[in-house]
C-alpha cells in the first residue's frame, strides 16, 4: 500500500474523464484542473487502474467535467470493474436516466448526482440550463437500477429552508442528500456552513462518522416520521478533513494530482504510458505523486 509522508494510506483514485460539461455552474472547480481538450483513452485508463490495483488501491471514482459525456463511459466502467472493488461516478445527472441500468450492469456500484435546488428558476440560474427534470429522472433511474447508495450532492449556496426543500425531495426519491461547502480552488477559500450543520445537528436524533474526511452523517425524521440521513462535507479550513484523505487524483489529460486544492507536485503519467514503458516504471510515478502529497489544511 502507498503511504504518504504524513502517514496517510492511499486507498482510492479519482479520475477525471473529461473537462467538458453540458452545464455551466458558476461555482464549478472542475476538480482543480485546467480546462483541456486532451483526454485519455479507455485503454490508457485501464492501464492506470491495473497499476493502481497492484498498489493496493481498490476504489475508483470517475468525475469530469461531466463524465457521462464520454460515449465510452459504459466500457470504461466495465474495464474498471475488473480491477477495482468499488467503482463510482460523480455526475450532474442530466444524461443519466437512459444509461443507469447499463452502468449498473457494467459494474458501477454507486453514484453521486449534483442537485443544488429543486426550484426550477434557481436551477437554471445556477447551471445555465433548464434541465431539472432530467436530473430528477436520473436520480429515480439510478435508485431503480440499484446504484446504492445514490448520493445527491447539494452545494450549500442557498438559504437553509431552500436546502431542506431539496433534502426532502431527495429523500422521497430514495436517495441520500450530501450537503457540501462550496470550494474556491486556487485561494483556499469558500463558504463556511457551520450554521447549516448546526441547524441539522439540532434536529438530528443520532449522528455517526465516516472515516473518510471525518464526515458526519446525521439521522433526522422526515415529514412521515421515517428515519433519514444527511451527510455533511466540510473541506474548508478543516485539518481533520485533510488528515483523513486517502485519495489520489488523475486529471483528464493524464497527470497524477496529489490534491484538489493546488497543482503542486503534478506527475505526468500519460506520456510514459503512451511511450509503452513497463508497469514498474508507472508504479514509480504513482509513488512519486504520493510522496508529493501533503494536507492542504494542517
Amino acid at each position: 500500500m502507498l503511504i504518504d509522508k504524513y502517514g496517510r494510506p492511499v486507498k482510492s483514485i479519482r479520475i477525471s474523464l473529461t473537462s467538458r460539461c453540458n452545464l455551466h455552474c458558476f461555482y464549478c472547480h472542475n476538480e482543480g484542473q485546467m480546462a483541456t481538450k486532451h483526454e485519455m483513452t479507455a485503454d490508457e485508463i485501464e492501464i492506470l487502474l491495473k497499476v493502481a490495483s497492484k498498489l493496493d488501491i481498490k476504489s475508483v471514482k470517475f468525475t469530469g467535467g461531466e463524465p457521462l459525456l464520454r460515449n465510452d463511459i459504459v466500457d470504461i466502467v466495465a474495464r474498471a470493474s475488473k480491477y477495482m472493488e468499488d467503482v463510482s461516478i460523480t455526475t450532474n445527472g442530466t444524461l443519466l436516466a437512459p444509461i443507469a441500468k447499463k452502468l449498473k450492469a457494467a459494474g458501477l456500484n454507486r453514484i453521486n448526482i449534483s442537485l443544488d435546488t429543486v426550484d426550477r428558476k434557481k436551477y437554471e440560474e445556477i447551471t445555465g440550463e433548464d434541465m431539472l427534470d432530467e436530473v430528477l429522472n436520473g436520480i429515480k433511474e439510478a435508485s431503480a437500477a440499484g446504484l446504492n447508495p445514490v448520493k445527491v450532492n447539494i452545494v450549500a449556496i442557498l438559504p437553509i429552508e431552500k436546502i431542506m426543500e431539496t433534502v426532502k425531495t431527495v429523500w422521497k426519491l430514495g436517495a441520500m442528500p450530501q450537503i457540501i461547502e462550496m470550494v474556491n480552488v486556487g485561494n483556499g477559500d469558500g463558504d463556511d456552513i457551520s450554521h447549516i450543520e448546526a441547524y441539522i445537528a439540532s434536529r438530528a436524533i443520532k449522528v455517526r462518522h465516516r472515516y473518510m474526511h471525518r464526515r458526519r452523517i446525521y439521522t433526522l425524521l422526515d415529514d412521515e416520521g421515517n428515519e433519514r440521513e444527511i451527510e455533511v462535507v466540510r473541506p474548508i479550513h478543516n485539518s481533520a478533513f485533510c488528515a483523513a484523505c486517502t485519495r489520489l487524483r488523475v486529471t483528464s489529460d493524464g497527470k497524477l494530482k496529489p490534491c484538489l486544492m493546488h497543482n503542486n507536485g503534478l506527475v505526468d503519467v500519460i506520456t510514459p504510458i503512451r511511450k509503452g514503458v513497463a508497469m514498474e516504471e508507472i508504479m514509480k510515478l504513482f509513488e512519486r505523486a504520493v510522496e508529493n502529497r501533503y494536507p492542504y489544511w494542517r
